[in-house]
């Protein structure tokens, strides 16, 4: 599997992971505390680590968490796991954060995930959330033997490549379509127009190339779609309608339901096979994409945001994830003494 590549086995992750329950299917850490990004974003060292942690049972992983870091989470926790629980799956983009939390002298923010929902959103791109996330490195620091989620991470990455090619010309470079990948999950978000860098895509890819080669290489060498030229760098895809329409039906089912409804006319009703014939003919066929891409990651992107402020807590400056990046509240220290709350 292409993500196998980037497993970490740094003792650093894994003294982190110790402070948590174990019953984790996935488990992995990003962003600028762990590979190394240009631009503001260039400090590792005391950068926040990111984590994204996936459970089977999130009330049973909730339950056991609150009794070992009762102070990672807002006024929910006196709710109980099972709210927290139905906050995290029915809200948002289906992940739970508690940041700011201090772990063996790092800074940290860790997300919970639901195996079920993950899957989904990798296989559907229900939201591009954390399958956004999963189409950059990052450094997997456990994963179990669960074959759905191993494919379910796999098919991600191809239709990751499969969407970056329908928006981009009939030959590129390898950074032109790492680029176009890594902006996938941030096309539509508000935050890149009001919070984050605009240039925090390009910060992303160019000091990580070999990373990303890594990621996708061998779905390069292995796609019909494309004639990969690794030495130089360099790509070309067929832009015929016939090619781009082979390309539009393998795309996740929620993104063909997007193109669809921006493409089908009042009263015609068509079906999602006839309208995507229609786009592999049009000449703007990329913009169409991007802009079924926006519809899908700008909703999820503002519910998430303002699901923050139910789990994080109040702060006066906030990133758009839920994640406090001024201010941070004060906390009692949790059970063993070398995790809580910044």
């Amino acid at each position: 599997m292409a993500l196998q590549a980037l497993q970490s086995s740094g003792v650093a992750f894994r003294k982190i992971l110790s402070h948590f329950p174990e019953e984790l299917s996935l488990a992995f850490a990003y962003g600028s505390g762990v590979y190394r990004q240009a631009g503001p974003s260039s400090d590792q060292k005391n950068a926040m680590l990111d984590f994204v942690f996936t459970v089977d049972d999130p009330v049973a992983w909730h339950s056991k968490n609150l009794k070992k870091n009762w102070n990672h989470y807002s006024f929910l926790k006196v709710l109980g796991p099972r709210i927290i629980t139905a906050v995290q799956n029915n809200y948002g983009a289906g992940v739970y954060y508690n940041p700011l939390i201090t772990c063996d002298g790092r800074l940290i923010k860790y997300g919970v995930i639901s195996t079920s929902v993950l899957i989904e959103d990798l296989l559907n791109w229900n939201n591009l959330y954390i399958a956004g996330r999963l189409q950059k490195p990052v450094k997997i620091v456990a994963m179990n033997e669960d074959v759905a989620l191993r494919s379910a991470l796999d098919q991600n990455l191809k239709s990751a490549v499969t969407a970056a090619f329908l928006m981009l010309p009939e030959s590129f470079s390898e950074e032109d379509l790492f680029t176009e990948i890594a902006g996938l999950s941030y096309s539509g978000d508000f935050r890149m127009v009001v919070g984050e860098d605009k240039a925090k895509v390009l910060n992303i890819v160019k000091p990580n190339m070999a990373h990303f080669r890594e990621l996708y290489g061998s779905i390069l060498q292995e796609s019909p779609q494309v004639v990969y030229k690794a030495q130089q760098g360099s790509l070309e895809i067929d832009k015929s309608p016939e090619g781009q329409f082979t390309q539009l039906m393998t795309l996740p089912k929620t993104l063909q339901q997007q193109i669809n409804h921006i493409m089908d006319p009042p009263g015609k009703n068509r079906d999602v096979e006839e309208t995507l014939l229609q786009v592999a003919h049009d000449p703007d066929c990329g913009d169409v994409v991007r802009l079924g891409l926006a519809a899908i990651v700008r909703p999820s992107s503002m519910r998430q945001s303002t699901k923050g402020v139910l789990t994080a807590g109040a702060s006066p400056s906030r990133r758009g994830d839920g994640t406090d990046i001024g201010a941070r509240s004060a906390g009692d220290k949790c059970t063993e003494g070398t995790c809580r709350r910044a």
